[in-house]
């Protein structure tokens, strides 16, 4: 029986130093998992993520003119014939001025009952309006585009907007993009300057968003000139701008 017991024994001493050896073999593989390599390469795996805009302006070279065709009457038949009879003589005037048919579109189209707020309010009238948009790529001729109209029958001009072509808008893009870009090294290399890192390339880049802003005149009145030779219609233009905005990730590494 004792010869038994010491046999157990000798039987647990040896697992004992068995296991002790694996033990030692798990620590050194775990030190191997995080080897000087590894956490060089994680030291490495470093970037600066920047948001910049970029901004263009230039003179138009479109304009588009909201002329607008009023009419009143007792019922909507006499105001749909006093439109129509307006719409031929101004796109006859414009057309014999030099625009196309595809410079000239409705705009907005509407006849609606009104009721008088007068005395007599039981009296109700029809009030129609005729709305159009007018492309003229000549800027400079906007003015007289504004005179034949209104010589025609327009009753108002309510918006003159200035924008761009659609090759000039490309053009304007591009140079806005090109400085949202210089814009946003400019601030990656401030910031890995301030964080002791150097810019070491681009990883990504994408565009949120692009806006441009024609210049618009506020609405006014038409009037028609006197045979004397009333004054001609003089129209302020300023510059159309574009703002586009990136967001650009660069690759960064110790400096």
């Amino acid at each position: 029986m004792a010869r038994q017991r010491r046999l157990v024994a000798g039987i647990g001493v040896a697992l004992l130093v068995l296991l002790a050896g694996c033990a030692g073999v798990s620590g050194t593989l775990a030190d191997d998992t995080r080897s000087p390599e590894t956490t060089e390469t994680n030291d490495l795996e470093r970037s600066i993520e920047v948001a910049a805009q970029g901004e263009a302006s230039a003179e138009p070279d479109r304009a588009t003119v909201l002329l607008a065709v009023e009419s009143t009457a007792d019922d909507a038949g006499t105001v749909r014939t006093d439109l129509a009879e307006s719409d031929d003589a101004l796109r006859s005037a414009l057309y014999d001025w030099g625009l196309s048919e595809d410079d000239v579109r409705t705009e907005h189209y509407d006849i609606h009952q009104t009721r008088d707020t007068r005395p007599d309010a039981d009296r109700s009238e029809y009030v129609g309006v005729h709305v159009y948009a007018v492309t003229v790529d000549d800027v400079d001729a906007v003015g007289e585009v504004i005179d034949v109209a209104v010589d025609a029958g327009a009753d108002g001009v309510q918006q003159v907007r200035f924008g761009l072509s659609d090759e000039r808008a490309d053009e304007l893009r591009e140079e806005a993009l090109g400085d949202a870009m210089d814009n946003a090294h400019a601030e990656a290399d401030t910031l890995a300057a301030n964080a002791d890192l150097e810019v070491t390339g681009v990883y990504t880049v994408s565009t949120t968003n692009v806006r441009t802003s024609p210049y618009a005149t506020a609405a006014f009145a038409a009037e028609t000139g006197d045979a004397g030779g009333a004054p001609r219609t003089g129209i302020e233009v300023g510059d159309v701008d574009v703002t586009v905005s990136v967001r650009v990730v660069f690759g960064a590494q110790q400096a």
